[in-house]
């Protein structure tokens, strides 16, 4: 009987028994059809908002697997995904009735600690990388959240608790393994493939699939200083201005994320303030530490705090402090912006949304990021807006369907009443399904975009790697 997979337009293609039997028998990983009992755990991404069911699952055990999904795809025009941490907001991993790469079993890592360097492969997660790489004193620009795959993350951009000090993620990158639209293998470097390494930097999969990323490390910890402290709602416009001021004046080696929310049932908090609004500054120091109490010091003087967690702990503690607010399956949607600054209305704002938040798991967050990013042109990598001091999240996270319009709603209120403080910019990682050509202008640039799209037409005429946002209009 004929495998019905949907195509690359829409339409639906008959994949014969010995086309699918000569495509198994060249792949060394595992092929999930929907009557396999792993399909359904295999498929669910990060966000529950998103429930997809490709028509196959391929999972990779290596390069050479990869490039026979890609073939099988590109023969067949079928509709393509590629699925590394599978934690895009949109969903961007997984497709209606086609073939999904699933790149998870992929989690080899090679450091080299002389020459601060290291090889990851596509499926790692932030917590791989960390853990391998701490192991030296030594660590690469990650994000926030450890359970985050490094592939999507590194390809939109990327930026954590380094960025200040480093730039984004895809900043550090000394080269990638990909697999181009005709199965061939090329490593992309400044010196090899150097168009389509800079457009890998922040252009999303759409050139390729990145099997292997080589990441330029830095000296880091093993221990920092690093933690929460946490007010009372009722504290949050105070906070903020301290947050505003410490923030601006802070060296490279403090960064800090406040966040406005219903306080969670955390053992860190006192129980009193469970589900109450709460106001909190998450703060990583990677510097001197002698350095760090002088600087968090006006923080702790800001009205009298419920919760302060903030002490040497290891380095991979610190990337998984907010992992529990991460958790896989909850309904999540995100809208936001880039800041050039804390402008006192932006506070009045977000303490007035911040009060109607209708979700014990919503939350406003508030990324500091400026430092290396300025240090380079806006066209040295598709990830531009390097003008950017902050990054706004807009974050609603709920359990039941039932309440999606109200939560959309508060999310969608916020941003629109916040869009007057915004650079014009937004982080692609962050945009939702829904959000195509205005917004992802806004997060390449007008000039970029262009760039990015000449180099689509290149690499990928028959753009068979449409899963992730479109370089064109």
């Amino acid at each position: 009987m004929n495998m019905h997979l949907t195509d690359m337009d829409g339409g639906s293609v008959d994949i014969t028994p010995e086309a699918y039997q000569a495509f198994k028998a060249n792949f060394r990983g595992v092929l999930l059809t929907p009557q396999d009992a792993a399909f359904d755990e295999t498929r669910k991404l990060w966000n529950g908002m998103i429930d997809r069911r490709p028509g196959l699952i391929a999972r990779c055990t290596g390069t050479v697997d990869v490039v026979q999904a890609v073939r099988f795809a590109a023969r067949h025009r079928l509709l393509l995904s590629v699925r590394s941490g599978g934690h895009n907001i949109a969903g961007l991993a997984t497709n209606e009735g086609g073939l999904m790469l699933d790149m998870s079993l992929l989690r080899g890592i090679w450091v080299d600690p002389a020459g601060r360097t290291a090889c990851a492969q596509a499926g790692c997660t932030l917590a791989d990388l960390d853990r391998e790489t701490q192991l030296h004193g030594l660590a690469a620009v990650l994000g926030f959240v450890s359970t985050t795959g490094i592939a999507g993350l590194t390809l939109g951009g990327g930026f954590g608790y380094l960025t200040r000090r480093h730039g984004w993620t895809c900043d550090t990158l000394v080269s990638m393994e990909v697999v181009m639209a005709d199965g061939q293998v090329v490593r992309a470097s400044a010196e090899e493939h150097a168009e389509l390494f800079w457009a890998l930097r922040g252009g999303g999969g759409n050139f390729g699939v990145v099997t292997a990323f080589e990441y330029r490390l830095f000296p880091v910890g093993p221990e920092i200083l690093g933690g929460a402290i946490a007010w009372h709602g009722a504290d949050a416009r105070q906070v903020l201005e301290a947050y505003r001021d410490v923030s601006a004046r802070a060296p490279r080696e403090l960064t800090s994320v406040a966040v406005l929310r219903i306080a969670p049932p955390a053992p860190w908090l006192p129980p009193e303030i469970h589900g109450q609004p709460m106001a909190a500054i998450f703060v990583c120091h990677t510097g001197d530490t002698a350095e760090a109490d002088a600087l968090l010091a006006p923080l702790r003087e800001v009205a009298r705090p419920v919760a302060d967690t903030v002490m040497r702990r290891p380095y991979v503690q610190m990337q998984s402090l907010l992992d529990a607010t991460q958790p896989k399956g909850r309904r999540y949607y995100w809208k936001s912006h880039y800041l050039a600054d804390i402008h006192p209305s932006l506070m009045d704002l977000a303490v007035e949304h911040a009060g109607r938040i209708a979700s014990p798991f919503s939350a406003l967050l508030m990324f500091q990021i400026q430092g290396a990013l300025g240090e380079q042109s806006a066209g040295h990598s598709p990830a531009g807006n390097r003008d950017a001091a902050y990054v706004l999240n807009i974050a609603a996270s709920w359990e039941k369907p039932e309440e999606d319009d109200l939560q959309l709603r508060w999310a969608r209120d916020c941003f629109e009443a916040t869009r007057g403080c915004s650079t014009g910019g937004v982080y692609v990682n962050f945009l939702t399904e829904e959000e195509g050509a205005e917004r992802i202008q806004a997060a390449y640039g007008r000039t970029n975009l262009d760039r990015l799209a000449t180099l689509k037409a290149r690499y990928d005429p028959d753009n068979l790697f449409r899963g992730t946002k479109a370089l064109t209009g």
